[in-house]
């Protein structure tokens, strides 16, 4: 496409084209996050080796020690492990950026068009189906086990980016843009199995006083959105507080904590206030947020809870072999390694099909493979359910990690293969899309830009 012949707006998803580059300013903002999460997966793959070398130490009860020491006041329920801390604390506010990343491109991105939203959205569900029924049918002779088919339904997207990164691949932005896309929609996926699947014990009394703080949190960042993207220490004295009360609220109605977090991102504003200049003056306080509030999250919170949650005492090449072999480890790594390539691709080629829709011209079929074998890479939230589903520490939830581990590194090196074969053709269409122009006609210097 050249500049004099600007593509025609396609008002129908049949006949159009599947992982367009979408918009200029999407692709921009999709590359500043994609090298912020680039830093935060290589601490988290450095959190989760040295707590794998500590567990299997002649120091290892150190580790554990200090993963189960409990801090907190109890009469309020909050006297949890530093390992619990981490997965109900820590991750909450993963899930706050995860919630705001959401509304944001439901709201404001191009995932707010059908016709750009339906393949990563089908896709992610592809790719949550199929791994957990191949996970299921591996555990169908064991309702014990069968409680972690939600293991392998999650991408880790830090994770994959890292391992963008240390390979150097130059994937073209209409693939970047569809691997966040579908990583977020697969968050979205696992919060809702966490909070129907993974609650028990549901408190209606401490639920029912969540609402209040949640509600005050709420008015108080729609009313005020200006004065909190203006102050950044005005969101620590006010909303912090209101989202702290609201979180332990949620904590004690029995609902996984890491619930309030999405919850209060949602209850961020995306669109920028009419007394900020409208839309078009810049960015909404959601995205303000998600700046001041992704270091945090990248770099403390989940790598921190990789750090005491990955620390698996393997026991050796027998333990190893041992940990393997269980139905639950061999559930997760089949359902990640190959279900997840499998749900992505499939669904992708069934709509393709369906819609007589193309590629973006700038990659092919083994791209969307390449990506969709990148999906396996299911590390944070995958611990997150493997502990909510058999307890931390149990036989079960060891050799679940084990499996998660070892899917992971098979998932990173497949990928791997795949992708670097492709990088020359990847740095062609990079080259294009310096000279090109998106679909509005404003140039795609992506380089300069971003």
């Amino acid at each position: 496409m050249n500049s004099s012949t600007p593509a025609p707006k396609k008002n129908s998803f049949f006949g159009s084209t599947v992982f367009s580059r979408g918009s200029y300013a999407e692709a921009l903002r999709i590359g500043e996050i994609l090298r912020k999460e680039t830093v935060g997966g290589a601490l988290l793959v450095i959190a989760a080796v040295i707590a794998l070398i500590w567990a299997n130490s002649p120091a290892s009860d150190s580790y554990f020690a200090l993963r189960d020491f409990k801090v907190g006041y109890e009469p309020w329920h909050l006297e949890l492990s530093l390992g619990a801390w981490a997965a109900d604390g820590l991750l909450a506010i993963f899930f706050f950026l995860v919630g705001l990343e959401l509304k944001r491109e439901f709201v404001a991105g191009d995932l707010r068009q059908i016709s750009k939203s339906i393949v990563p959205v089908a896709a992610a569900v592809g790719g949550v189906a199929v791994p957990a029924v191949i996970y299921a049918v591996v555990n169908l002779a064991s309702p014990e086990t069968l409680r972690g088919w939600a293991i392998p339904t999650a991408t880790d997207i830090a994770f994959a980016v890292a391992v963008l990164a240390i390979i150097g691949s130059h994937l073209p932005s209409a693939l970047r843009i569809f691997l966040l896309t579908l990583a977020v929609v697969d968050d979205l996926i696992a919060i809702t199995i966490i909070a129907f699947f993974y609650s028990s014990d549901i408190q209606v009394v401490p639920l029912l006083l969540a609402l209040i703080p949640l509600a005050l949190y709420a008015f108080l960042a729609q009313k005020f959105r200006r004065f909190f993207g203006l102050h950044a220490a005005a969101a620590w004295l006010l909303l912090l507080p209101l989202g702290a009360v609201t979180w332990a609220l949620v904590h004690a109605s029995g609902i996984h904590a890491t619930v309030a977090g999405v919850l209060l991102g949602f209850a961020i504003p995306v669109i920028r206030s009419q007394a900020s200049g409208g839309p078009e003056a810049g960015p909404g306080l959601a995205e303000i947020f998600e700046h001041r509030f992704r270091p945090i999250s990248a770099g403390v919170a989940v790598p921190v809870f990789a750090f005491f949650s990955a620390g698996v005492a393997v026991g050796g090449w027998a333990g190893l072999g041992s940990a393997l072999t269980d139905p639950v480890a061999l559930g997760i790594i089949l359902g990640l390694v190959l279900g997840k390539p499998i749900g992505i691709l499939a669904t992708t080629w069934i709509l393709t099909k369906a819609t007589r829709a193309t590629l973006d011209s700038s990659f092919k079929w083994i791209d969307v493979f390449g990506v969709a074998l990148l999906a396996g890479i299911g590390f944070t939230v995958s611990l997150l359910v493997a502990e909510l589903s058999f307890g931390n520490g149990s036989v079960h939830d060891d050799h679940a990690k084990v499996g998660i581990l070892a899917a992971s590194l098979i998932a990173a090196l497949l990928a791997t293969a795949v992708l670097r074969t492709r990088n020359r053709q990847y740095r062609l269409a990079e080259e294009l899309e310096k000279v090109d122009t998106d679909h509005d006609g404003v140039p795609d210097v992506y380089q300069d830009r971003a």
